[in-house]
């Protein structure tokens, strides 16, 4: 399920501290029945990997995206696509519904042309932007343009200063993100969950990141979290693993040591978060 009876989800705001939010903000992004029809269809389309599809059942590609209300007539962001594992659903998905695609990675990462080429009738239109951004000259997502920003498995990247001599930027990233977006554009966050008893110095080594740590940051560039989903939940992953989040699969650090106990578990715990900018 990706909702709850509205009854549950007030109590759930509530008890986060977010029930004026919940009245007040744009939080609820439902899809039309067609809007589902073609989310599925870009699940299900024969272009994505294999591979990837195979991560289907730890990633919850349908129930997320719906949950942060994806709609293919937006103008959307995923930051750091990476292997292009969600840009293979969400280009076709919002290019095809007359939306615009920005994937945004940091300068002088090559994945985004890898993405472009791999396909140039599916992928050609995607826009290429530099995220974050720390040069005058870098060509950024344009204030204000954005429907929706989406990260996923980020944030820790941030906290731990990757690519940037192990520098938090993490604060810095959140305000660019928004900037980027309109009034009333909404954040989706997935990420590793670090537990919230945990020492916070794991955020820096484990790649994981606690929920409060991702409020925080959010919260202080200006976003007021609406909702929460365990969509992408695992409560077998203890978060505590000799090498980190990379213990797991898909990296499976530790090679051939312990390989079926670390297969068993899956994928990581993962919060999902929706935050919106206000109106």
């Amino acid at each position: 399920m990706i909702r709850q009876p509205p009854g549950r989800i007030f109590a759930a705001l509530a008890a986060l501290g977010l029930a004026a939010a919940a009245c007040s903000m744009d939080q609820d992004r439902p899809l039309a029945a067609a809007h589902h029809d073609a989310l599925k269809a870009a699940i299900a389309a024969p272009s994505r990997t294999p591979a990837f599809v195979l991560r289907d059942r730890y990633r919850h590609p349908y129930e997320t995206l719906a949950f942060f209300g994806v709609r293919p007539s937006d103008t959307v962001v995923e930051l750091w696509p990476g292997g292009g594992w969600y840009t293979e659903i969400l280009a076709p998905y919002v290019l095809g519904g007359g939306g615009t695609y920005y994937a945004a990675a940091l300068a002088g990462d090559e994945a985004i042309p890898r993405i472009r080429a791999r396909d140039p009738a599916l992928y050609g239109a995607v826009r290429p932007a530099v995220f974050p951004s720390f040069e005058a000259a870098d060509a950024r997502v344009p204030d204000g343009s954005a429907d929706v920003v989406l990260t996923f498995r980020n944030v820790h990247n941030w906290r731990m200063g990757y690519r940037r001599d192990r520098a938090d930027y993490a604060e810095e990233a959140f305000r660019q993100i928004y900037r980027m977006l309109r009034p009333g554009g909404t954040l989706g966050v997935v990420d590793h969950r670090l537990p919230e008893d945990a020492d916070a110095e794991r955020e820096r080594t484990s790649g994981y990141v606690k929920v409060s740590t991702v409020r925080r940051l959010a919260e202080a560039a200006g976003f007021r979290l609406v909702d929460v989903s365990e969509v992408n939940a695992n409560p077998a992953d203890s978060a505590d693993w000799p090498d980190g989040v990379w213990t797991l699969p898909p990296a499976l650090r530790l090679g051939e040591r312990d390989r079926e106990r670390y297969l068993a578990i899956g994928e990581s715990d993962r919060m999902t978060l929706r935050f919106v900018k206000p109106r």
